[in-house]
């Protein structure tokens, strides 16, 4: 057994109880990065919005996901159809 394997197997030891925990935290966060840049669409004043304006391709695949994630059925804006 070599010292990689056993740092791995001791990380991994560590780690396992809170994956769950450390999972919906980053689904938490990524969702409130979604909101932030879908503000201004969204009708919320966001004074950053020329900023998030060019990240809005990159939450465009997840955009459904996140709507229904969010209790929205629809997507709850007018030029976005995804279901």
């Amino acid at each position: 057994m070599s010292w990689r394997a056993i740092t791995e197997g001791l990380a991994e030891y560590y780690r396992a109880p809170y994956r769950q925990a450390m999972a919906r935290e980053a689904r938490d966060r990524d969702d409130l990065f979604r909101l932030l840049v879908l503000s201004e669409a969204l009708g919320i004043p966001n004074p950053a919005a020329p900023y998030t304006l060019e990240l809005m391709p990159l939450v465009w695949d997840d955009f459904h996901d996140w709507h229904r994630r969010m209790g929205m059925p629809h997507s709850p804006l007018d030029h976005i159809r995804c279901c």
